[in-house]
């Protein structure tokens, strides 16, 4: 209940705030000291203690630009001011919030207190500061930046005299006034624990905009936590420790072909296919790295997935399971592109002018632009994969996966499982999840299998299959894949005299060569030798930094009548070390051949101009052959070592008559 005021008399106030307007004596045990240094920069502000006059109040639209700016601070205070107001329960109390500049945002109390005291200085848009409206409770708290009660008299102005206002400032969590709140009432009404009430209000006012600061902050990241993970480029679904879905972001969704509300609440047994994957991770807290699972779709739809699963605690009673999921068909691609499974060379790569390898480089374009099974024959060193990276990157295909396999450099057992993939389980030491094969890596691409001929018969029979089907089955699996992937095959090896051996089979030698290409040897383009030397100097002498002054006849000479049985790869490499040995500005003559290559037959100054070469020899080999066994083919290809179907073919290919 309001009672009287328990402090100095007004009246001895009254008489000190007189004298001191007048500018005689006072006694300064009287007052409050800071009221009197108050007074006294009041005066010497120039502000007219008798004034009724306010000196500061803001336009309409000036006014409502604060209240907006303040926006934060007046939604908390609001309910704050409501409840004081219901407690002192008095129209002869008005409360106000002002800003940090002193403006007032808002009040409560008006009507009954502007009947009495008039609207100055009471309502919105006045400003209370020190300098313009004299010792008041408001402007000294803004002053002192603490709370103040400043009562009747105290006050600078005499139109505040009858007035008591308690203040206090509301801080920021930097410790920066933002604002005071204020309860004003009549000298006569004013409750002793006004000023403490103010400043519990204030206070409270303080803990509410941190605590709402800090939800916003906490939303604000929910938020953006959102946004990142429905950027993230991998699917996110959180399940509980009983595998109820809690959340799962947009990517998870489109690959379960499935929404928000379809999804959240179900149980990921629905989706995960094998219980006993299942049990792995619900009941053995199995970890799950990088593995390959199925899932079935929300619509049915079965599709395998590479899956990561992480366990996480948010308290002594949840568990928290996070799957992050990706098409397997999404990672097949960067493992591609990560480990290099990409063309890199182009037909502007092959080197070469002579007539036999412009011919075949024609074939291998053609080749290019149709997706026929091709089959590149040649001896090893020709340079058959550098044709079908050429062959891949002048196709359709280029942006998709060029895998590679060498039929003849892995354990014949694990051949089937490197083609086709493998499912978890197949075989001892099979994968976790299960493994994908060359056929998947490769799907839109190209799969090029070198040394074919090395295949195993079984996987001959299942490589068949694959090329008639477009489909495939991993080993120990049921499922049938549909991929989509040319294939070009490469041999050193006479396919055809393989059939009749029986090593290789009849109908897949056929499903292979729908488009054959045959690399020349080195021997049939030794016109192209020398143009390698000068490219492999070119390319090499940068890479070891010496200078090759020139190259002596000789040199060049050797090189034309050696018979590179290892081909271009062979050249490439005796380049590569004469190079590394010799000094610098040499010119390359016949002392820098390597050992093998100083046969005197071949390197002597009195070499004749012209040598047989080994065709010229093996085309006389087979006519005194035929000869001999008076044209019975089978007799000579007996005689000879070779199969018939390699005798008709050297007889066509030499033109032979018989």
């Amino acid at each position: 209940m309001p009672f009287k005021n328990p402090f100095l008399s007004n009246t001895i106030i009254h008489d000190s705030w007189k004298k001191f307007i007048d500018g005689s004596p006072i006694e300064t045990n009287k007052l409050k000291p800071y009221v009197l240094e108050s007074w006294k920069r009041s005066k010497a502000n120039g502000i007219d203690a008798h004034s009724r006059i306010p000196t500061s109040h803001l336009p309409e639209k000036e006014l409502l630009k604060r209240q907006n700016e303040n926006k934060y601070l007046l939604d908390v205070a609001k309910p704050f001011m409501s409840s004081i107001y219901s407690i002192v329960g008095n129209t002869d109390f008005i409360i106000r919030l002002t800003d940090k500049d002193g403006y007032i945002l808002d009040h409560i109390g008006e009507k009954g207190f502007i009947a009495r005291f008039g609207r100055t200085y009471l309502q919105n848009g006045y400003n209370l500061k020190e300098e313009n409206a004299g010792t008041n409770a408001i402007g000294l708290s803004l002053f002192l930046k603490k709370p103040v009660q400043i009562m009747g008299s105290e006050h600078y102005m005499s139109k505040f005299h009858d007035l008591t206002t308690s203040a206090s400032p509301i801080k920021d969590k930097y410790n920066e006034i933002i604002g005071i709140l204020s309860i004003t009432g009549n000298y006569s009404m004013v409750h002793p624990h006004t000023l403490g009430m103010t400043t519990a209000a204030a206070e409270a006012i303080k803990r509410e905009l941190r605590l709402q600061e800090v939800n916003h902050h906490l939303q604000s990241m929910n938020r953006n936590f959102y946004e990142i993970m429905e950027t993230i480029s991998e699917g996110i679904i959180a399940v509980d420790g009983k595998g109820n879905i809690l959340n799962a972001n947009a990517l998870a969704l489109k690959l379960l072909e499935a929404n928000k509300q379809k999804i959240e609440g179900s149980n990921l047994n629905k989706y995960l296919k094998r219980k006993k994957t299942y049990d792995r991770i619900f009941t053995l807290n199995d970890t799950i790295f990088e593995e390959e699972l199925e899932f079935v779709t929300y619509k049915g739809q079965r599709k395998k997935f590479i899956v990561d699963v992480s366990y996480l605690k948010t308290d002594a009673s949840l568990k928290l399971i996070v799957f992050i999921i990706n098409e397997a068909k999404v990672i097949h691609k960067m493992v591609n592109k990560i480990v290099g499974a990409s063309a890199i060379f182009t037909f502007d790569d092959i080197v070469g002018k002579s007539e036999k390898l412009q011919t075949t480089l024609k074939l291998a374009k053609i080749s290019s632009g149709i997706d026929s099974t091709i089959l590149l024959q040649g001896e090893s060193g020709t340079g058959k994969e550098m044709f079908a990276q050429a062959i891949h990157n002048g196709s359709n295909r280029k942006n998709k996966p060029f895998v590679f396999l060498n039929c003849g450099a892995i354990p014949r057992e694990l051949v089937a499982s490197e083609l086709f993939g493998y499912e978890e389980g197949a075989f001892t030491g099979a994968r976790l999840g299960g493994h994908a094969g060359k056929f998947e890596l490769a799907d839109g691409g190209t799969l090029f299998l070198d040394e074919i001929g090395d295949m195993p018969f079984d996987a001959q029979v299942s490589l068949l299959r694959v090329l008639e089907t477009k489909r495939i089955v991993r080993v120990g699996g049921n499922e049938v894949i549909p991929v989509d992937v040319r294939v070009i095959a490469a041999t050193n090896k006479d396919l055809q005299n393989e059939t009749v051996l029986g090593n290789f089979r009849e109908d897949l030698y056929y499903r292979l060569n729908v488009f054959p290409i045959y690399i020349p040897t080195l021997r049939e383009r030794k016109e192209d030798i020398r143009i390698f030397i000068d490219y492999f100097i070119n390319k090499y002498s940068t890479t070891v930094h010496k200078n090759i002054s020139g190259i002596d006849s000789g040199f060049y000479k050797a090189f034309e009548l050696y018979p590179w049985p290892g081909n271009v790869r062979e050249l490439q490499n005796t380049m590569q070390m004469i190079l590394n040995i010799v000094k610098e500005d040499t010119v390359l003559s016949l002392s820098h051949l390597p050992g093998h290559m100083k046969d005197k037959s071949i390197i002597s100054q009195k070499l004749p101009e012209v040598l047989p070469s080994l065709e010229d020899i093996e085309k006389k080999a087979i006519m005194d052959t035929l000869e001999l066994s008076q044209y019975n083919l089978s007799k000579t290809a007996e005689i000879l070592k070779i199969g018939r179907s390699t005798l008709y073919r050297k007889i066509s290919k030499y033109d032979i008559s018989i």
